[in-house]
């Protein structure tokens, strides 16, 4: 199993490695800035509006909504593209191969939503927030397993990877049909037409990415126009990429991917961070964090994600719906699942959607989501650094 996946999955680890390093850096610097005399120049630059186009035919947006609107779809485009590889070809093509990162990825869903539901359940308008600590943030998780090096068996990196995809798949329907507002008809039936363009040239063979990229363009401007979340465009894109041939050479699909990731890795991403990881820590205490919305979230990601992670796993093991990791064990794999506490971009991205009319409590989001990150990010390290060791492990 891990021969036929080695070579894509190496490549793939090592650029989320290294970029997960660089959004801690991208973080550092907007907590920094906006904790700084720079503060002020730093969140006015994030509320300052382009307009691309013309006043007809055109967006004005603040340069915050051209990095959440615009290159966070592309994003998805990425990570869409990324979930077709696996189910073609990679690690969630044969049933035996996904079922366990599958049902890992369920309880590491469902337990951090009914943990926050729990916490939040008499405040009422927070309850908008269920989904934030249902996500990981795949470059930042991967990076922090590959501090660890060898010490770490490649068979709990994969099921780590395809954890995290399998979650993002999870954000993508979330936002799809949670986070929309109200619909336009008259651009989803323009977006629909884009869509089925798309999937006329695929069935054509169009093998040129530049027919996809057009089309592409008008289908985000549709779906920003119809109250769908924008970045639910790249995903549709990312559907209509042709990946018929497994020859590396042959496939649209991989030539994509691999010329946009280092693109998307180390510029998308940690722009991301720095735009969104910025708070004001002025007058943060204990009784901050214990307000509904930041426990909710620093809850569900340290302790729901591990919970529910590594229990559904082991109920999945036991009951031979899955297999145990080669070269692994239960406390190993105990560790990997509290690592996938780690949400930081993904739950930042879905905390500005779940409260986007309720902007007072994005501070308390991202006090609740950099905690609750950090501390999965030292205790998953410091569990696996005790309880592994660099000779019995590839």
């Amino acid at each position: 199993m891990i021969n036929y996946i080695t070579a894509p999955f190496k490549w793939f680890f090592k650029l989320e490695a290294a970029s997960g390093l660089v959004l801690l850096i991208a973080a550092a610097i907007a907590l920094i800035l906006s904790n700084s005399d720079l503060s002020g120049y730093y969140f006015g630059v994030l509320n300052t509006h382009i307009l691309i186009g013309t006043q007809n035919f055109g967006l004005d947006l603040s340069v915050f909504h051209w990095i959440n609107d615009a290159l966070m779809a592309v994003f998805f485009f990425i990570v869409t593209l990324e979930i077709k590889r696996e189910f073609i070809q990679g690690e969630l093509s044969r049933p035996k191969q996904a079922s366990l990162p599958i049902i890992g990825a369920i309880g590491g869903m469902a337990v951090p939503a009914i943990i926050y539901i729990i916490i939040n359940f008499e405040t009422g308008n927070t309850l908008k927030g269920w989904a934030i600590p249902s996500a990981t943030d795949i470059a930042f998780s991967i990076g922090v397993l590959s501090l660890l090096g060898s010490r770490v068996p490649i068979s709990l990196k994969v099921f780590l990877m395809a954890l995290a995809i399998i979650d993002d798949l999870g954000a993508i329907i979330i936002i799809a049909f949670f986070y929309s507002t109200e619909l336009q008809y008259m651009y989803l039936l323009l977006m629909l037409g884009s869509f089925l363009t798309l999937l006329t040239l695929n069935k054509f063979g169009v093998k040129k990415f530049m027919p996809y990229l057009l089309i592409g363009l008008f289908l985000w401007y549709f779906t920003h126009e119809s109250g769908i979340h924008s970045t639910i465009s790249g995903v549709l894109l990312a559907l209509t990429i042709p990946h018929r041939d497994h020859k590396k050479e042959s496939s649209l699909l991989l030539k994509v991917e691999h010329i946009l990731s280092p693109y998307v890795a180390f510029g998308i991403m940690p722009l991301f961070a720095l735009a969104n990881a910025g708070v004001s820590l002025e007058g943060i205490s204990i009784n901050t964090i214990m307000n509904p919305v930041p426990l909710g979230i620093l809850c569900g990601l340290f302790f729901g994600k591990q919970i529910g992670v590594f229990v559904f796993s082991y109920l999945s093991i036991k009951f031979k719906l899955a297999e145990m990791p080669s070269n692994s064990s239960w406390i190993k794999l105990y560790g990997v699942a509290i690592l996938t506490g780690i949400g930081f971009t993904m739950s930042l991205f879905i905390g500005n959607l779940a409260f986007i009319e309720n902007t007072q409590y994005i501070d308390g989001v991202k006090i609740g989501v950099l905690c609750g990150s950090l501390l999965s990010t030292f205790v998953g390290y410091f569990v696996l650094l005790l309880v592994t060791n660099k000779k019995n492990n590839i």
